[in-house]
Protein backbone atom coordinates (compact mmCIF):
# COMPACT_ATOMS: atom_id res chain seq x y z
CA UNK A 1 0.00 0.00 0.00
CA UNK A 2 2.96 2.24 0.77
CA UNK A 3 4.35 1.90 -2.81
CA UNK A 4 1.18 2.44 -4.60
CA UNK A 5 0.67 5.95 -2.30
CA UNK A 6 4.52 6.71 -3.29
CA UNK A 7 3.86 5.88 -7.34
CA UNK A 8 1.03 7.83 -6.81
CA UNK A 9 2.45 10.65 -5.36
CA UNK A 10 5.06 10.65 -8.43
CA UNK A 11 2.65 10.68 -11.11
CA UNK A 12 1.31 13.86 -9.51
CA UNK A 13 3.90 16.07 -8.43
CA UNK A 14 6.37 14.88 -11.81
CA UNK A 15 6.68 17.42 -14.95
CA UNK A 16 3.15 16.93 -17.31
CA UNK A 17 5.67 14.81 -19.59
CA UNK A 18 2.77 12.10 -20.44
CA UNK A 19 0.38 15.38 -20.94
CA UNK A 20 -2.12 15.09 -23.55
CA UNK A 21 -3.00 17.21 -26.60
CA UNK A 22 -5.14 19.47 -24.08
CA UNK A 23 -2.87 19.70 -21.47
CA UNK A 24 -0.34 20.93 -23.64
CA UNK A 25 -2.69 23.40 -25.57
CA UNK A 26 -3.24 24.86 -22.49
CA UNK A 27 0.37 25.17 -21.22
CA UNK A 28 1.47 26.48 -24.60
CA UNK A 29 -1.60 29.15 -24.34
CA UNK A 30 0.13 30.40 -20.65
CA UNK A 31 3.41 30.62 -21.73
CA UNK A 32 3.40 32.74 -24.54
CA UNK A 33 0.50 34.70 -23.05
CA UNK A 34 0.53 34.27 -19.18
CA UNK A 35 -3.35 33.34 -18.97
CA UNK A 36 -5.42 30.23 -19.79
CA UNK A 37 -6.66 30.03 -23.18
CA UNK A 38 -10.65 30.30 -24.08
CA UNK A 39 -12.81 27.56 -24.58
CA UNK A 40 -12.94 28.37 -27.86
CA UNK A 41 -9.31 28.64 -28.38
CA UNK A 42 -8.38 25.48 -26.02
CA UNK A 43 -10.55 23.38 -28.69
CA UNK A 44 -8.88 25.03 -31.92
CA UNK A 45 -5.13 24.49 -30.31
CA UNK A 46 -5.95 20.85 -28.80
CA UNK A 47 -6.91 19.94 -32.44
CA UNK A 48 -3.85 21.47 -34.25
CA UNK A 49 -1.66 19.71 -31.70
CA UNK A 50 -3.73 16.31 -31.56
CA UNK A 51 -3.07 16.78 -35.87
CA UNK A 52 0.60 17.11 -35.30
CA UNK A 53 0.40 21.25 -36.10
CA UNK A 54 1.73 22.19 -32.67
CA UNK A 55 3.38 25.20 -34.60
CA UNK A 56 0.07 26.10 -36.01
CA UNK A 57 -1.73 26.23 -32.31
CA UNK A 58 1.20 28.21 -31.06
CA UNK A 59 0.59 30.44 -33.91
CA UNK A 60 -3.02 30.92 -32.56
CA UNK A 61 -2.18 31.93 -28.78
CA UNK A 62 0.01 34.24 -30.16
CA UNK A 63 -2.92 36.33 -31.51
CA UNK A 64 -3.87 37.15 -27.79
CA UNK A 65 -2.65 40.79 -27.57
CA UNK A 66 -1.05 39.55 -24.13
CA UNK A 67 1.62 37.48 -26.18
CA UNK A 68 2.77 41.55 -27.35
CA UNK A 69 1.70 43.72 -24.34
CA UNK A 70 2.63 41.65 -21.69
CA UNK A 71 5.42 38.89 -22.56
CA UNK A 72 7.46 40.00 -25.53
CA UNK A 73 7.08 43.62 -23.15
CA UNK A 74 8.59 42.31 -20.13
CA UNK A 75 10.97 39.80 -21.88
CA UNK A 76 12.52 43.18 -24.01
CA UNK A 77 12.65 45.21 -20.72
CA UNK A 78 15.74 43.40 -19.54
CA UNK A 79 17.80 44.41 -23.00
CA UNK A 80 17.44 48.56 -22.30
CA UNK A 81 19.18 48.83 -18.93
CA UNK A 82 22.31 48.48 -17.64
CA UNK A 83 20.42 46.38 -14.56
CA UNK A 84 19.37 43.64 -17.26
CA UNK A 85 16.03 44.36 -15.23
CA UNK A 86 12.72 44.73 -16.25
CA UNK A 87 11.23 46.55 -13.77
CA UNK A 88 11.61 50.15 -15.92
CA UNK A 89 8.95 51.75 -18.01
CA UNK A 90 7.73 50.86 -21.49
CA UNK A 91 9.54 52.90 -23.35
CA UNK A 92 10.44 53.55 -27.00
CA UNK A 93 12.90 50.49 -27.56
CA UNK A 94 10.28 48.06 -25.76
CA UNK A 95 7.92 49.16 -28.31
CA UNK A 96 10.14 48.72 -31.19
CA UNK A 97 11.13 45.34 -30.62
CA UNK A 98 7.14 44.67 -30.28
CA UNK A 99 6.30 46.53 -33.26
CA UNK A 100 9.47 44.72 -35.25
CA UNK A 101 7.88 41.10 -34.00
CA UNK A 102 4.41 41.52 -34.73
CA UNK A 103 4.73 43.08 -38.12
CA UNK A 104 7.03 40.03 -39.11
CA UNK A 105 9.78 42.75 -40.07
CA UNK A 106 13.37 40.83 -40.72
CA UNK A 107 14.76 40.80 -37.16
CA UNK A 108 18.15 41.41 -38.10
CA UNK A 109 17.18 45.20 -38.95
CA UNK A 110 16.89 45.66 -34.73
CA UNK A 111 20.14 47.09 -35.25
CA UNK A 112 20.10 48.90 -38.28
CA UNK A 113 16.59 49.70 -39.37
CA UNK A 114 15.61 53.09 -39.98
CA UNK A 115 12.45 52.62 -37.74
CA UNK A 116 10.70 53.47 -34.75
CA UNK A 117 7.30 52.57 -33.24
CA UNK A 118 4.73 54.68 -31.82
CA UNK A 119 1.38 54.49 -30.40
CA UNK A 120 -1.93 55.43 -32.57
CA UNK A 121 -3.71 56.23 -29.67
CA UNK A 122 -5.02 60.09 -29.62
CA UNK A 123 -5.39 60.28 -25.77
CA UNK A 124 -1.32 59.72 -25.32
CA UNK A 125 0.89 62.82 -25.59
CA UNK A 126 3.01 62.74 -28.68
CA UNK A 127 6.28 61.22 -28.76
CA UNK A 128 8.89 63.45 -27.43
CA UNK A 129 12.83 63.23 -28.28
CA UNK A 130 13.02 64.72 -24.70
CA UNK A 131 10.82 62.53 -22.38
CA UNK A 132 9.47 59.01 -21.97
CA UNK A 133 5.67 60.39 -21.19
CA UNK A 134 3.85 58.31 -24.47
CA UNK A 135 5.01 55.31 -23.74
CA UNK A 136 4.62 55.78 -19.95
CA UNK A 137 0.86 56.95 -20.22
CA UNK A 138 0.56 53.54 -22.61
CA UNK A 139 1.43 51.34 -19.76
CA UNK A 140 -0.54 53.42 -16.67
CA UNK A 141 -3.73 52.96 -19.06
CA UNK A 142 -2.97 49.65 -20.33
CA UNK A 143 -3.19 50.90 -24.05
CA UNK A 144 -2.84 47.52 -26.12
CA UNK A 145 0.30 47.70 -27.89
CA UNK A 146 -0.24 44.76 -30.27
CA UNK A 147 -3.45 47.34 -31.27
CA UNK A 148 -1.93 50.31 -31.37
CA UNK A 149 1.45 50.47 -32.45
CA UNK A 150 2.38 51.77 -35.45
CA UNK A 151 5.86 52.32 -37.90
CA UNK A 152 7.30 55.71 -38.27
CA UNK A 153 11.02 57.12 -39.28
CA UNK A 154 13.05 56.98 -36.83
CA UNK A 155 15.33 59.41 -38.52
CA UNK A 156 12.58 62.21 -39.37
CA UNK A 157 11.40 61.71 -35.47
CA UNK A 158 14.74 62.24 -33.72
CA UNK A 159 16.71 63.79 -36.46
CA UNK A 160 19.44 61.60 -35.81
CA UNK A 161 20.53 60.64 -39.26
CA UNK A 162 22.43 57.31 -38.41
CA UNK A 163 19.78 55.96 -37.06
CA UNK A 164 20.74 51.93 -35.96
CA UNK A 165 17.19 50.28 -35.08
CA UNK A 166 16.83 50.04 -31.14
CA UNK A 167 20.98 50.73 -30.64
CA UNK A 168 19.85 54.70 -31.12
CA UNK A 169 16.38 54.59 -29.57
CA UNK A 170 15.71 57.02 -26.61
CA UNK A 171 15.83 54.38 -23.93
CA UNK A 172 18.95 52.52 -25.22
CA UNK A 173 20.99 56.43 -25.36
CA UNK A 174 19.87 57.41 -21.81
CA UNK A 175 20.74 53.51 -20.71
CA UNK A 176 24.12 53.26 -22.54
CA UNK A 177 25.36 56.12 -24.18
CA UNK A 178 24.99 58.55 -20.71
CA UNK A 179 28.14 59.52 -19.47
CA UNK A 180 31.37 57.71 -19.85
CA UNK A 181 33.19 56.69 -23.16
CA UNK A 182 30.24 55.43 -25.03
CA UNK A 183 31.82 51.84 -24.07
CA UNK A 184 28.28 50.39 -22.65
CA UNK A 185 26.95 51.16 -25.92
CA UNK A 186 29.08 48.19 -27.76
CA UNK A 187 29.32 46.01 -24.67
CA UNK A 188 25.19 45.87 -24.12
CA UNK A 189 24.89 45.47 -27.83
CA UNK A 190 26.92 42.20 -27.73
CA UNK A 191 25.38 40.96 -24.39
CA UNK A 192 22.08 41.80 -25.49
CA UNK A 193 22.21 40.64 -29.25
CA UNK A 194 24.88 38.12 -29.31
CA UNK A 195 24.93 36.65 -26.24
CA UNK A 196 28.33 37.37 -25.84
CA UNK A 197 29.80 39.80 -23.06
CA UNK A 198 33.34 40.82 -23.66
CA UNK A 199 35.31 38.70 -21.42
CA UNK A 200 33.77 35.80 -23.68
CA UNK A 201 36.10 37.48 -26.32
CA UNK A 202 38.90 38.16 -24.38
CA UNK A 203 42.25 38.05 -26.18
CA UNK A 204 45.41 39.13 -25.85
CA UNK A 205 47.04 38.52 -29.06
CA UNK A 206 45.39 41.20 -31.02
CA UNK A 207 46.80 44.48 -31.54
CA UNK A 208 46.29 47.09 -29.15
CA UNK A 209 46.70 50.03 -31.34
CA UNK A 210 43.20 51.22 -30.86
CA UNK A 211 42.96 51.76 -27.02
CA UNK A 212 42.44 55.13 -26.22
CA UNK A 213 44.05 56.87 -23.49
CA UNK A 214 42.17 56.79 -20.68
CA UNK A 215 43.16 52.88 -20.42
CA UNK A 216 46.70 52.77 -18.15
CA UNK A 217 49.11 51.15 -19.38
CA UNK A 218 50.65 50.03 -16.28
CA UNK A 219 47.52 50.05 -13.87
CA UNK A 220 48.80 49.94 -9.52
CA UNK A 221 52.42 50.07 -11.43
CA UNK A 222 52.18 47.01 -13.23
CA UNK A 223 52.87 46.91 -16.68
CA UNK A 224 51.72 42.88 -16.64
CA UNK A 225 48.16 43.93 -15.79
CA UNK A 226 47.39 45.47 -19.05
CA UNK A 227 49.45 43.61 -21.13
CA UNK A 228 47.99 40.27 -19.53
CA UNK A 229 44.36 41.15 -18.79
CA UNK A 230 43.26 44.81 -19.49
CA UNK A 231 45.08 44.46 -23.24
CA UNK A 232 41.98 41.20 -24.24
CA UNK A 233 39.10 43.06 -23.95
CA UNK A 234 39.40 47.19 -24.49
CA UNK A 235 41.99 46.32 -28.08
CA UNK A 236 38.79 44.85 -29.65
CA UNK A 237 36.09 47.16 -28.27
CA UNK A 238 38.18 50.07 -28.56
CA UNK A 239 38.49 49.41 -32.35
CA UNK A 240 34.55 48.78 -32.71
CA UNK A 241 33.63 51.77 -30.77
CA UNK A 242 34.57 54.64 -32.75
CA UNK A 243 31.53 53.82 -34.51
CA UNK A 244 29.15 55.75 -31.50
CA UNK A 245 32.05 58.70 -31.25
CA UNK A 246 29.37 61.37 -32.58
CA UNK A 247 26.58 60.15 -29.96
CA UNK A 248 25.88 60.98 -26.63
CA UNK A 249 23.04 61.71 -23.99
CA UNK A 250 22.57 65.42 -23.19
CA UNK A 251 20.84 64.39 -19.82
CA UNK A 252 17.34 64.99 -21.86
CA UNK A 253 17.73 62.85 -25.09
CA UNK A 254 19.93 61.57 -27.39
CA UNK A 255 22.77 64.01 -29.49
CA UNK A 256 24.26 62.89 -32.64
CA UNK A 257 26.62 65.13 -34.27
CA UNK A 258 28.04 64.67 -37.66
CA UNK A 259 31.66 64.87 -38.08
CA UNK A 260 32.04 65.94 -34.25
CA UNK A 261 33.54 63.19 -32.05
CA UNK A 262 31.64 63.91 -28.28
CA UNK A 263 34.36 65.62 -25.96
CA UNK A 264 34.13 63.12 -23.42
CA UNK A 265 35.28 60.21 -25.99
CA UNK A 266 38.64 61.69 -25.72
CA UNK A 267 38.50 63.16 -22.08
CA UNK A 268 40.34 60.97 -19.76
CA UNK A 269 44.30 60.43 -20.38
CA UNK A 270 46.23 58.27 -18.58
CA UNK A 271 48.58 57.58 -21.54
CA UNK A 272 49.66 60.15 -23.46
CA UNK A 273 50.31 57.81 -26.63
CA UNK A 274 46.63 56.20 -26.82
CA UNK A 275 44.49 56.63 -29.55
CA UNK A 276 42.95 59.58 -29.90
CA UNK A 277 39.78 58.88 -31.59
CA UNK A 278 39.00 61.35 -34.42
CA UNK A 279 36.13 60.01 -36.70
CA UNK A 280 33.10 57.26 -36.41
CA UNK A 281 34.87 54.75 -38.06
CA UNK A 282 35.24 51.04 -36.92
CA UNK A 283 37.22 47.90 -37.18
CA UNK A 284 37.00 44.34 -36.15
CA UNK A 285 40.30 43.21 -34.66
CA UNK A 286 38.25 40.25 -33.69
CA UNK A 287 37.25 39.07 -37.04
CA UNK A 288 39.81 36.65 -37.15
CA UNK A 289 42.01 34.19 -34.34
CA UNK A 290 39.95 32.31 -31.36
CA UNK A 291 36.80 34.83 -32.11
CA UNK A 292 36.23 33.98 -35.72
CA UNK A 293 33.70 31.27 -34.07
CA UNK A 294 31.16 34.46 -33.59
CA UNK A 295 30.76 33.99 -37.47
CA UNK A 296 31.79 36.90 -38.25
CA UNK A 297 30.20 37.34 -41.87
CA UNK A 298 30.52 40.56 -44.66
CA UNK A 299 33.53 43.30 -44.46
CA UNK A 300 35.18 43.87 -40.84
CA UNK A 301 35.25 47.39 -41.11
CA UNK A 302 33.18 50.80 -41.64
CA UNK A 303 31.69 54.20 -40.36
CA UNK A 304 28.74 54.42 -37.90
CA UNK A 305 26.39 53.09 -35.98
CA UNK A 306 24.29 51.71 -38.61
CA UNK A 307 26.98 49.79 -40.39
CA UNK A 308 28.08 48.39 -37.08
CA UNK A 309 24.36 46.96 -36.51
CA UNK A 310 24.13 45.77 -39.48
CA UNK A 311 27.60 43.69 -39.24
CA UNK A 312 26.49 42.51 -35.94
CA UNK A 313 23.19 41.33 -36.99
CA UNK A 314 24.49 39.36 -40.41
CA UNK A 315 27.09 37.39 -37.63
CA UNK A 316 26.52 33.94 -36.74
CA UNK A 317 26.23 34.48 -33.39
CA UNK A 318 23.03 36.99 -33.55
CA UNK A 319 20.83 34.41 -34.82
CA UNK A 320 22.12 31.90 -32.07
CA UNK A 321 21.81 34.38 -29.37
CA UNK A 322 18.14 34.95 -30.32
CA UNK A 323 17.13 31.31 -30.90
CA UNK A 324 18.98 30.57 -27.27
CA UNK A 325 16.74 33.29 -26.18
CA UNK A 326 14.01 32.01 -27.47
CA UNK A 327 14.30 28.89 -25.63
CA UNK A 328 14.58 30.36 -22.50
CA UNK A 329 11.54 32.64 -23.17
CA UNK A 330 8.84 29.48 -24.10
CA UNK A 331 10.67 27.04 -22.25
CA UNK A 332 11.42 28.69 -18.89
CA UNK A 333 15.10 26.96 -18.79
CA UNK A 334 18.07 27.11 -21.21
CA UNK A 335 18.67 24.40 -23.55
CA UNK A 336 21.01 21.99 -21.44
CA UNK A 337 20.06 18.35 -22.99
CA UNK A 338 21.66 17.05 -26.45
CA UNK A 339 18.50 17.71 -28.43
CA UNK A 340 17.76 20.62 -26.44
CA UNK A 341 20.87 21.95 -27.93
CA UNK A 342 20.62 20.84 -31.21
CA UNK A 343 17.15 21.68 -32.41
CA UNK A 344 18.55 25.36 -30.93
CA UNK A 345 21.32 25.21 -33.15
CA UNK A 346 18.73 23.95 -36.40
CA UNK A 347 16.64 26.56 -35.48
CA UNK A 348 19.08 29.28 -35.52
CA UNK A 349 20.43 28.36 -39.35
CA UNK A 350 16.82 28.55 -40.16
CA UNK A 351 15.73 31.96 -38.55
CA UNK A 352 17.99 33.59 -40.82
CA UNK A 353 18.09 31.22 -44.06
CA UNK A 354 14.46 30.04 -44.44
CA UNK A 355 12.62 32.19 -42.25
CA UNK A 356 14.29 35.49 -43.21
CA UNK A 357 15.28 36.37 -39.67
CA UNK A 358 11.20 36.08 -38.85
CA UNK A 359 11.09 36.32 -34.83
CA UNK A 360 7.80 35.01 -34.51
CA UNK A 361 8.08 32.06 -36.50
CA UNK A 362 11.20 31.02 -34.32
CA UNK A 363 9.05 31.77 -31.44
CA UNK A 364 6.36 29.35 -32.52
CA UNK A 365 8.46 26.94 -33.91
CA UNK A 366 10.69 26.67 -30.59
CA UNK A 367 7.35 26.81 -28.66
CA UNK A 368 7.20 23.64 -30.02
CA UNK A 369 10.03 21.39 -28.08
CA UNK A 370 8.91 21.74 -24.60
CA UNK A 371 5.00 20.66 -25.07
CA UNK A 372 5.18 18.17 -22.29
CA UNK A 373 7.19 19.82 -19.60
Amino acid sequence: MRICRYLLLIFFLSPLSFAGPREQAYRLHNRLTGVPPSTVVLAQMENLIQNGQAQAAADIAMQNPRFYDVVIKNWVKDWTNEEQTNRVPLNDYVATVIGIIRDNRPFDRVLYGDYLYVSSDNNAPAYDNANNDHYEYLEDNRVSLAQTLQEVVQSQVTGVADTAGVITTRASAKSFFDAGTNRAMTRFTFMNFLCKDFEALHDITVPDGYVRRDVDRAPGGDSRQYKNKCVGCHAGQDSLGGAFAYFDWDGTQITHNVNQVSPKINANVLFTDGNVVTDDSWLNLWATGQNSVVGWRGTASGTGARSLGRYLARSQAFSQCMAEKVFKLVCVKEPQSASDIAAVQSYAGEFEQNDLYNMKNLISKTSTLCLGE
